[in-house]
Parts: structure tokens; C-alpha cells; sequence
């Protein structure tokens, strides 16, 4: 059975950090490219970070660029996202998606909530 399991989000003041992991099972980690989303209140969901099937290259959104860390442990199957400097906009239900270009197959986590607030 496929999974991607993303840690607990949780309330974060602005300008804190919280980092968020996501777990794999159930299908050939090392073959796909992790990207994470986010889903704002009212808003589409965004594109937010990427990292490659070996995590030799990321790349960011802009609006996160600087302040969120994407990397990979392959022999975990587990990606993490380091987000400092948060922002009050940056309260979203974020998103672990896996990716393999070679046969377009798509896996999605549950998501987790991410409040950023005083």
C-alpha cells in the first residue's frame, strides 16, 4: 500500500521554524522527485520546493525562497522541509507529493496544518 506521511504541522509565532518530514512506503522512493505544496485558506494550492530522486538538485518558490530548506534521506525514505522565518502567510495545509516524470504517476500525503500567528 502506497503512503506518504507527513509529521504533525502545528501554531508557530512569525519568525519561528518548524520542520516538516514526510515517509514513504510502499513504492520505489529513490525513483521519484518529492515536491512539496500548500493550500492557504481561500487559495489555490502552490508549488512550494522540489528535490530530485537523488536530492542532487532543489529548487524553490519564490515567495519561500531563502527561508525553506528542502532535502532527502533515500535511506530513510523520508524528505523534510525546514521552514524559518515563517510568516503569517505562510499558513497553509502543506503537502508531500511524489512525483516520477518517466510514468507521470503522482502519490499525495493527507496533508498537515501549518499556523503561523501570535
Amino acid at each position: 500500500q502506497v503512503q506518504l506521511v507527513e509529521s504533525a504541522g502545528g501554531l508557530v509565532q512569525p519568525g519561528g521554524s518548524l520542520r516538516l518530514s514526510c515517509v514513504a512506503s510502499g513504492f520505489t522512493f529513490t525513483n521519484y522527485a518529492i515536491k512539496w505544496y500548500r493550500q492557504g485558506p481561500g487559495k489555490e494550492r502552490e508549488w512550494v520546493a522540489r528535490i530530485t530522486d537523488t536530492g542532487g538538485w532543489t529548487n524553490y518558490a519564490e515567495s519561500v525562497k531563502g527561508r525553506f530548506s528542502i532535502s532527502r534521506d533515500n535511506a530513510k525514505n523520508t524528505v523534510y522541509l525546514q521552514m524559518n522565518s515563517l510568516k503569517p502567510e505562510d499558513t497553509a495545509v502543506y503537502y508531500c507529493n511524489a512525483h516520477r516524470a518517466l510514468t507521470g504517476r503522482d502519490y499525495w500525503g493527507q496533508g498537515t496544518q501549518v499556523t503561523v500567528s501570535s
